[in-house]
Parts: C-alpha cells; structure tokens; sequence
C-alpha cells in the first residue's frame, strides 16, 4: 500500500489527540473543513472508518485508536530529529548554572567569540539534570567532576579544582576584636550556596573543627548570591577561590584562615557532553579553549 497523504496523517493525529476537529483547525492553521476533508481522504485510503461522528463531536473507532499513538511517536521523532539537524550548524548551545555563568564565564566568554567568530554561542543560565542532558537543547554543559549519578553516555573534562576556604567582610573581623580561630565560626552566620550544606561539611571534617554546625546559617539558591551577602557583611562563606577570585583581590571578602583550604566533595568544575558530539569542530574549539584559560586562571588563584 502507498504511504496516506501527509497532511491527511496530520489532520487525523490532530483531531484524535485533541479529540475535535476545532482544535485541530486552530493547531494546524486550517478551516474545519479543511480537517474534515483530509480525514475523509484518510479513511477512503485506508478503506476504514477512524471516526465515529455523534452529536455532541466524534470518537475514535477501535481502528483509529491502533492508528493515533504510532502517528503522534513518529511525528514526534521527526520534529525532533529535524530539530537536531537544524541545530548541528555553527551554533554551540552551552548550558551553565548560575554562579559559574556570572562568575566565570560570561567574564571570559567575549575572548572565545573573537577568537572564533564562526561559531554563535548560545548560552542557557540555569541548573539542569545531568540524567536528562538534552542533546536537542545543548552541546555542553558545565558541572562539577563527582556529581552523582551521572549518565553513563556523558563524556568529562575536568578544568579547574574547587578550592575552599571561609571568607568574609573585613569589616566582621574588625569588629570581632579577638583572635580569630576555627572555633570562633560559631559566633558567626554560615552562609550556604546551596541546600545540600556539603561544602561547608567538607571543610569542618577536614580540619576537625569542633562545635560548629554545618546545618545552621543561612541557605542561598547559588554561589553568587551567598558571596554577595558575605560582601555585605552577613557572615562567613564558604568560598572558592577561582570564583570568588574579584573579591579577594579587591579586599572585598579576607580570608581568615588562609592555611586551611581543602578541595570541594565535589571535586572540581568540568564540561560535559554526549559522546557522539564530543568531537564535533565547535565543541573540540570550545573544549581547547577552556582547557587553555582554566589553566591561566588556576595559576592566577594559586591553586
């Protein structure tokens, strides 16, 4: 049997999903009619009835309901698949969470636009699920080496290690007076980047500092905005030294301990993407070239 006419296919998967002929009119940018006559181009192809017409609009015969879902599954893969077509082009679609977009990133982001001035970078802000990465959506991805759970069809590339060490106002010290040590954060407000509390864990445990709780202090949605309120003065961050670099060359934010830096749980900062684009011409330049700045950045934090 020759394959039914296209549009008849589509005027049928649309009416069946919104069970209507009106909603699909308005989806497909045609008149009812028009809806009309494809379906019954359909079932005069197909020599069966798809529709049952009633009063109050139609149903799907037993033959139209075996018809609907292997049309929506095929529709969907071609939208998607012309989707990735049109998407492997000179675009690279990069996403990245917000700390790491605003604090590193988008600082340095021009120098790779100059340097390769074929490629038009997208860049998407927002934290993302490593399990679901999507291929039609992005091309890498930015994250840290030891995140849970990770699929096992994504490639890593490591760029620089997490760092940490507390930091805070130089203004809070100055008012504290007293000497300050480990023990003395329990004076002082924790401000956490992220609920999981984990880099602050990881820095008592590693100095066996006694009677402070990671659990208490103040919780933020990122990065950026618990170094922010340290600037303010509204206690002591957990900071890393790459990305909180500007204000500790600034004398923003002063390290109190400047001996006792560990490295983040998390190990450090990485890109990640699918295997299959891993070495595609813009993501290997975009890859090289966070390689070759990491480095310079590593160096300049002294890590």
């Amino acid at each position: 049997m020759k394959l039914p006419p296209l549009n008849a296919l589509r005027a049928f998967e649309a009416a069946a999903r919104h069970n209507g002929y009106v909603a699909a009119s308005d989806e497909l940018h045609v008149t009812r009619g028009a809806i009309s006559r494809h379906i019954k181009l359909l079932e005069e192809h197909l020599g069966t009835q798809l529709f049952r017409r009633h009063a109050k609009g139609v149903d799907l015969t037993e033959a139209g309901q075996r018809l609907l879902p292997v049309l929506s599954d095929a529709f969907y893969k071609i939208a998607r698949e012309a989707e990735r077509v049109s998407s492997a082009t000179s675009d690279l679609r990069i996403v990245c969470p917000p700390a790491t977009s605003i604090r590193w990133l988008i600082p340095r982001l021009e120098l790779f636009r100059l340097k390769h001035p074929d490629i038009r970078v997208r860049l998407t802000t927002e934290f993302f699920s490593e399990r679901g990465f999507d291929e039609v959506e992005y091309d890498i991805g930015f994250s840290v080496d030891h995140w849970p759970e990770r699929s096992a069809d994504l490639q890593v590339q490591s760029l620089f290690p997490i760092v940490l060490t507390p930091a805070c106002a130089p203004t809070l010290l100055r008012e504290d007076r007293t000497p300050m040590t480990p023990d003395c954060l329990s004076k002082f407000t924790l401000l956490h980047e992220s609920p999981r509390r984990a880099d602050w864990s990881a820095w008592l445990e590693a100095f066996d500092v006694q009677g402070v709780n990671p659990s208490e202090g103040d919780e933020f949605p990122n990065l950026d905005m618990a170094t922010k309120a340290a600037v303010m003065g509204a206690g002591i961050v957990m900071a890393d030294l790459v990305l909180c670099r500007e204000e500790l060359a600034s004398g923003a934010l002063v390290l109190p301990f400047e001996d006792k830096k560990c490295v983040s749980p998390y190990g450090g900062v990485c890109v990640i993407g699918l295997r299959d684009r891993w070495h595609e011409p813009k993501v290997q330049a975009f890859r090289d070239w966070l390689v070759d700045i990491s480095i310079a950045d590593a160096a300049v934090a002294g890590i």
